[in-house]
This record gives C-alpha cells, structure tokens and sequence, in this order.
C-alpha cells in the first residue's frame, strides 16, 4: 500500500512528504492552484518515493511557481529523485538545479 502525499506551506515553502506517485498525486493536482500561491521554494527532503507522475506534477509545479515570477529553488532532493530527473533528459531550465 502506498503511503499518502502529505504537504505544508510554510511562509514562500512548500514541504513535501510521503510517497508522490500515480497513485497519490491527485489531491494535489486538485488543490495546486491554491496550494501555489506565493511557493519559491520546494522542500523535498519528506519524500520517500517519486515516480514519472509525480516527477511530471513537480515540473508543473515547478512552472506555476515561475509564473508567480521570481526565483524557485529545490531543496533536499534524494539521489533516485535527481537520477529520475537525469533519466529523463529534461530540457535546460525545466526543473532548477537541485540544490543541497
């Protein structure tokens, strides 16, 4: 059984937690509207597992977050996130660099 994608704004952070895959992206996609608002920086470190959908929901993400403007940072990324990423040979400038 998969566990529940859980997130918490704090101030311009968004901290996720738990699993983000097909199975429990979709409460998210539902409120990301919401959710967004004012988010700069992404709080990776809580994730447990990512798969292709939640890896396709965080470049969305990602790109709401630009549409805000300003500068958006991803924080305490695992290494099978960041070899997700590079699996898939995203285009420059899709997802910002990973930072530590």
């Amino acid at each position: 059984m998969n566990e529940q994608l859980n997130w918490q704004r704090e101030g311009s952070t968004l901290r996720l937690a738990g699993e983000m895959d097909g199975d429990t992206v979709q409460p998210l996609w539902v409120q990301r509207g919401q959710v967004m608002a004012g988010v700069q920086v992404f709080d990776l470190a809580g994730l447990t597992r990512v798969d292709t959908a939640g890896l396709a929901l965080l470049i969305h993400l990602v790109a709401l977050a630009r549409k805000q403007g300003g500068e958006v940072v991803l924080q305490g990324a695992s290494d099978k996130l960041q070899t997700l990423a590079q699996l898939y040979n995203l285009p420059d400038g899709l997802l910002p660099a990973f930072a530590g």
